[in-house]
């Protein structure tokens, strides 16, 4: 007897199949990290930070000073009313960028070497790229121009950002300015047209609108109203006109100019329908900028009555704006008190994501989900630790604060940025017994100081501070501080600026003459250009690396000159290049180091 076998439909075969595909595909993915699907449903989220702009800064704080679109973002979320960030750019953005206290990345302050971010840390960014996101970051960066520093070394996929601190400082090309700046876009360096805030707020409504369909990670980090106060006077006369002074007009044109563009990208999510599936956070890195010194006044400042400025460890300088919108999922309208700070946002944003936090990542912060969904009224008790001074090298004891919910241990210096060595026992003995302590709650002004009535509060908190110290400089280790990566094949030509240099005559704000680049470079033939400024009598070029040294006569008038063939081997050195006439050396602007093969 002849058996017929089963029949197949062609069509339930394919089906079959194309589910089995399917299927594979998401096993794949589900092992990566990555769904699809669900990462579809992830929020966006829009992190604007503004530069050096203080906590009286905002419309909604009652100045004069016009910020709708600021306040818009506290009226439609929370508003944290505790919030405390560094004193100072670099430290802050290493923290909101790591989740960490800033001494463990070895970010110490702002220029020099010190703002130079370890290789070893990870960023909200690549934790994000890593969960699926679209990753962008637009304006300020400072925390390293080289590999393997620069924010695409560090987990942002797309970037237009100003080198160093500024646009105009010495790791920018002489001449530089806010209007028609020369700008970093991807690595590569070119010329735009417009305002530097514009062109930045441009840069971010591009990649918000060709990633609308993806979640996404766009970082607008201003670089105003940092000096040097240049704005168009159609933004600055309208407080021209209220009898301001001009420094204030200024800033507030300048504030008032990023509060437009605030609004223009508050428009484009709402255009792309995507506003309700996006987080919104505003804040401000640290106090306002003036002169940094006891003397320092803006005249007719609106502080709201808090004391001390940028680089202070006084309330207006580290304690900034921040607000947070999530409609649908966070209140809106809410204003809490709770101690806060800039290294809360990293933990927050991936608890809101639902991105977990990478095993064996440390981070200092918490997040803070549970308080702005009102699942929880209160967060634990703790204590901010912020402190910086010049150089790559804490010192214990120089100039720190530990900020609590109610108290406030702080030992204050009026030019921290002179602080150039170690102190001496005798110093050491002397601030100690200078401490100052404030009942915040009742005294968020800091005018009656309360250390001689509270000795137990003030041995509790300087023993705080004294643990978080050691453990902090410990975990950082003592390879610092990050070297910057010549002939990589991340980055096969390098400039090098005297915004990143270090030695003794580069720390402070005097002498600034002579500094050297810590560096590895990789093993290979390079053509080292040393540009400076045109001389005016004959000199030498010297350029000296791990042992060798090269010079090369450098005639009158000229602005440059070129070392060809130089061999570098592989290995960590110390790279100097200056111009010596007679006994006197000075450092040049800038080095190229261009690998040849």
């Amino acid at each position: 007897m002849h058996m017929k076998g089963p029949e197949f439909n062609i069509d339930e075969i394919k089906s079959c199949r194309n589910l089995l595909l399917k299927s594979l595909v998401l096993l794949v993915l589900l092992i990566a990290g990555i769904h699809p699907l669900y990462a579809q449903k992830r929020p966006n989220i829009l992190l604007i930070m503004t530069d050096d702009q203080g906590i009286g800064d905002v419309g909604l704080h009652n100045n004069l000073l016009k910020t709708p679109n600021m306040d818009a973002i506290a009226a439609q979320g929370v508003e944290l009313r505790q919030f405390i960030v560094n004193f100072n750019c670099s430290p802050t953005r290493a923290s909101i960028m790591t989740g960490r206290d800033n001494y463990r990345t070895s970010v110490v302050g702002v220029t020099e070497t010190s703002p130079l971010m370890k290789e070893s840390e990870v960023t909200i960014a690549k934790i994000l790229s890593d969960a699926g996101y679209r990753t962008g970051l637009f304006g300020k960066w400072h925390l390293g121009d080289n590999y393997p520093m620069r924010p695409s070394d560090k987990g942002f996929q797309e970037t237009l950002i100003h080198k160093g601190g500024g646009i105009g400082q010495a790791s920018d090309p002489p001449g530089n300015s806010y209007f028609n700046p020369i700008l970093q876009q991807n690595n590569i360096s070119r010329q735009f047209q417009g305002y530097c805030d514009d062109i930045f707020a441009d840069a971010t409504i591009s990649f918000i609108e060709k990633n609308r369909d993806k979640p996404f990670f766009a970082f607008y980090a201003t670089n105003l109203p940092h000096f040097p106060l240049v704005v168009a006077d159609k933004w600055a006369d309208p407080y021209r006109k209220m009898g301001m002074h001009e420094l204030n007009a200024l800033t507030y044109g300048m504030i008032a100019n990023v509060d437009a563009n605030i609004g223009r990208l508050m428009a484009k999510l709402k255009e792309l329908d995507i506003e309700d599936n996006t987080i919104v956070i505003f804040l401000s890195d640290n106090g306002p900028r003036t002169k940094r010194s006891k003397n320092d006044l803006y005249p007719d400042r609106y502080v709201m009555n808090l004391r001390g400025t940028k680089t202070s460890v006084y309330e207006n300088g580290i304690h900034a704006p921040f607000f947070i919108k999530w409609p649908g999922k966070i209140p809106q309208g809410v204003k809490l008190n709770n101690l806060t700070a800039h290294i809360d946002v990293l933990p927050t944003l991936l608890d809101a994501c639902n991105v977990p936090v990478p095993k064996n990542l440390q981070i200092d912060g918490i997040s803070l989900m549970p308080l702005l969904t009102e699942k929880v009224k209160q967060l634990p008790e703790r204590n901010i630790f912020i402190q910086g001074h010049a150089g790559s090298e804490p010192f214990k004891y120089v100039h720190f604060t530990v900020r609590g919910q109610r108290y406030k241990l702080i030992s204050p210096h009026d030019e921290p940025y002179e602080i150039v060595n170690r102190p001496n026992a005798d110093e050491i003995k002397s601030m100690i017994s200078s401490l100052e302590l404030y009942d915040i709650e009742k005294d968020p002004s800091e005018i009656n100081n309360i250390a001689k009535q509270n000795p137990g509060i003030v041995d509790d908190l300087l023993a705080k501070y004294e643990q978080w110290f050691d453990k902090v400089i410990y975990d950082r280790g003592y390879d610092w501080p990050q070297r910057i990566h010549l002939g990589s094949k991340f980055q096969r030509n390098v400039e090098l600026s005297r915004f990143e240099w270090g030695g003794p005559g580069t720390i402070g704000n005097k002498g600034k003459q002579l500094g050297y680049w810590e560096v590895f470079s990789n093993a290979a033939k390079y053509r080292i250009t040393l540009r400076f400024q045109k001389t005016n009598k004959p000199a030498f070029a010297v350029l000296k690396y791990m042992g060798k040294e090269y010079r090369v006569q450098v005639n009158t008038g000229n602005t440059q000159i070129v070392f060809d063939e130089i061999s570098l081997p592989e290995g960590n050195g110390r790279f100097e290049a200056y111009l010596k006439s007679a006994a006197e050396e000075t450092g040049v602007q800038f080095v190229n180091v261009d690998r040849l093969n």
